[in-house]
């Protein structure tokens, strides 16, 4: 018997007549060409283009010491984003600009970020002098800054959003807290000489009088770069205007290297935390770890965050930032705050869809997280942040015990951002800082050395 014959069905493609070898090798291109159609519309309609962010902070200059960290802290962040998949399929690269702790710096590298890198957002900025150099450069492009830092209000723009604490997050309870806490009705302030501390001065010096107590004493050291002997020399003068003044509490805005030249002349003078407590609204556990310690252990600061913060999520976060850098490496507010207003912004632009920088600005007016000190979100009508506030005593190690709130400190619950302080009207606060502005020549800090505050206008002092 001879078997049937094989039928197409059954012959493989080799062995099949011409005709229907070459239908098989046709149907076989078009699934290929249809499979390669369907990945070019893919890459057609899908932007894989890196997304480009933009980190302005200080990397020279008096500032260095406390803004290269905050670098390290948005650069974790990022990093923990594209470990994770990117952004809408997409990675995102920064590029670092250094504002030399020189506002017209700031707002150079603020341009060309914008104009000529082409960044979707800017993370960036430690002083108010030099966040207001670079806010007629955000708003001029319609552009967006997220502000990583605590400041004393008295704005509120629509290209900016705002994650430091607000004054009514900081100021206002610090000094509320040395009223009925350190029993002070004899308060001395000493900060900085440019915007900031100025502002901050004039919020503590409304609160004091309202308590009916007193400010014996308001100076102010230079702003900037000196040599070191020429700042000691002038600090140690405003120590010795402390001493003679004798205050109960001083608070201090002194920022930066100036920060540093502060604590140890004040210990040389014999100023001690048991009879002349310091609450410090700059220095941080980062500053600390610079050797400061023990000048500044026994003292106080006002923060909405602390290292030492019993709290899981903090715990984690302290653990991430030093197996990413080191293990002698140090958390603090302003490291905190850098690395969640990365966090904020990435949850904005999954939200928009889009890194589009006007729906994402509108995107994070909606945003919370539960963050290392707790949770915080962005107030949608003046783009601040909801955020807890502590008081911290300073330890010799560098680290805060966490004074107040006494109570359950780990769920203390977030404080809602105050702008403008109720002491005074919205146009008396913008007012005040017009007159400092005009004052000082058109800048942000007092041109002026010798730490002499000039007349400022429209304050009532």
């Amino acid at each position: 018997m001879h078997a049937p014959a094989p039928t197409t069905a059954d012959l493989a493609p080799a062995a099949l007549p011409d005709a229907a070898r070459n239908r098989w090798l046709i149907l076989g291109a078009c699934a290929a060409a249809i499979g390669l159609g369907w990945l070019l519309v893919e890459w057609c309609i899908l932007d894989r283009r890196p997304i480009v962010v933009g980190l302005l902070h200080s990397q020279t200059g008096s500032m260095a010491v406390s803004e290269l960290s905050m670098i390290d802290a948005e650069i974790m962040a990022l990093e923990e984003i594209n470990a994770a998949g990117g952004l809408l399929g997409r990675p995102v690269r920064w590029v670092v600009a250094d504002g030399g702790s020189d506002g017209p710096t700031f707002a150079r590298e603020a341009e060309r970020l914008i104009r000529d890198v082409g960044v979707s957002v800017i993370f960036g900025c430690w002083t108010s002098a030099s966040r207001k150099s670079v806010l007629p450069v955000v708003e001029s492009a319609n552009h967006l800054l997220v502000y990583p830092m605590a400041y004393e209000g008295m704005e509120q723009s629509p290209n900016v959003v705002y994650t430091g604490a607000a004054p009514n997050q900081q100021i206002t309870p610090a000094v509320q807290w040395c009223h009925d806490t350190l029993d002070a009705r004899r308060f001395f302030l000493v900060g900085s000489d440019y915007i900031w501390p100025h502002c901050v001065n004039a919020i503590a010096t409304d609160q004091i009088r309202g308590f009916g107590a007193e400010v014996v004493g308001e100076d102010y050291v230079p702003f900037g770069s000196l040599p070191q002997d020429v700042l000691a020399r002038q600090v140690d003068e405003v120590v010795q205007r402390i001493v003679a003044a004798k205050p109960d509490v001083i608070l201090s805005s002194v920022v930066g290297d100036s920060a540093a030249a502060l604590a140890r002349s004040l210990r040389a003078a014999g100023i001690r935390p048991d009879r002349t407590p310091l609450v410090t609204f700059s220095m941080a556990e980062d500053e600390l770890r610079h050797g400061l310690a023990p000048d500044m252990a026994g003292h106080y600061a006002a923060w909405c965050y602390f290292q030492s913060l019993d709290r899981a999520k903090n715990q984690d976060f302290v653990r991430r930032f030093k197996a990413r850098y080191s293990g002698d490496r140090v958390t603090s507010d302003v490291i905190a705050t850098a690395y969640t207003s990365v966090q904020l912004w990435a949850q904005a632009v999954r939200e928009a869809g889009t890194d589009e920088v006007r729906q994402v600005r509108n995107a994070l007016r909606h945003q919370s997280l539960d963050a290392a000190e707790g949770i915080i979100a962005i107030d949608p009508e003046t783009r601040h942040a909801w955020r807890p506030v502590f008081i911290g005593r300073i330890r010799a190690d560098g680290q805060f015990d966490i004074v107040w709130p006494t109570t359950n400190a780990a769920r203390a619950a977030a404080i809602r951002p105050v702008p403008f302080p109720i002491s005074r009207s919205r146009s008396e606060w913008e007012r005040f800082v017009a007159d400092l502005h005009q004052t000082w020549g058109g800048r942000w800090a007092n041109p002026a050395t010798g730490g002499v505050p000039p007349p400022a206008g429209g304050a009532s002092r």
